[in-house]
């Protein structure tokens, strides 16, 4: 009988690789920083190169390995090619973060449709297409792979009547079933597939509601009384990523000062 390994064992992810889309700022960038830290090496991507080159330089400051790859995690053929430049430059992709994500406020019946499109284009096509291309890389054939998806607490019910986002709460209800039926489908090939479900997080896409409705006013509707800061999605990252979680798949955690709990979702 082999001896247990240690809880800092589990956790290491030296040796390993990870990919990382919207990694370049926000959320991607804070979940790329834990994959680093605990050893992996990390590629980063998303639309543009000068924001990758400044995240990079920030994640070799802080000592890690890392690269980036512009490309457009919405569009097929800039997916197939980051797919395909990733395995290539990293030797194998055993960690995939499908974090890029955009949204969209207008009133339900005067959504446009052009907008509805992009959103799940990006939020649910994208999750499905580089995850595809990946496991077909690199995952499928050695028979191992961590996949982690970015959801949201919007996935998993309704909104405040000040938040009219009807395409972002569709599409990440849809990350949250696409996470189930994956990982039930790719667990006998040694891929877990997990999700991460965020709550309010301070960010370029939050921006706008945050100032709209107030910090403090959005942060008194959680238990915690408090917004999501720098470091919180780190340690769930890792546990997803790291053989710490090695008998975890198809599960939805969320990250959100327990606004969850309250609301019943």
């Amino acid at each position: 009988m082999s001896t247990p390994r240690t809880v800092q064992q589990l956790f290491d992810l030296s040796g390993r690789t990870a990919l990382i889309t919207g990694g370049s700022r926000g959320l991607g960038l804070q979940m790329a920083h834990a994959l680093g830290e605990a050893g992996a090496r990390v590629l980063v991507s998303s639309r543009k190169a000068a924001d990758l080159e400044e995240a990079v330089s920030r994640l070799k400051y802080a000592g890690i390995d890392a690269s980036f790859i512009a490309a457009d995690a919405g569009a097929p053929d800039d997916i197939g090619r980051l797919a395909t430049e990733a395995h290539a430059r990293l030797g194998q992709i055993d960690i995939l973060v499908n974090n890029a994500g955009a949204t969209w406020g207008a009133p339900a019946q005067d959504h446009p449709l052009e907008a509805w499109d992009k959103v799940m284009n990006l939020n649910v096509r994208g999750y499905f297409l580089l995850s595809q291309a990946v496991a077909r890389l690199s995952m499928i054939p050695r028979q191992q792979g961590r996949i982690i998806n970015v959801a949201s607490i919007a996935g998993l019910g309704g909104n405040p009547p000040f938040m009219q986002t009807i395409a972002y709460n569709s599409s990440k209800g849809a990350v949250v079933n696409f996470t189930r039926a994956l990982a039930c489908e790719w667990g006998h090939l040694g891929i877990r597939v997990n999700a991460i479900a965020p709550g309010f997080f301070p960010s370029k896409m939050t921006a706008g509601l945050l100032q709209a409705a107030g910090e403090a006013q959005i942060a008194k509707g959680a238990p915690l009384l408090r917004l999501g800061d720098d470091e919180d999605l780190k340690g769930a990252t890792v546990l997803l990523a790291s053989d710490a979680g090695k008998h975890i798949t198809g599960q939805i955690l969320p990250v959100d000062g327990g606004v969850s709990a309250a609301i019943g979702a």
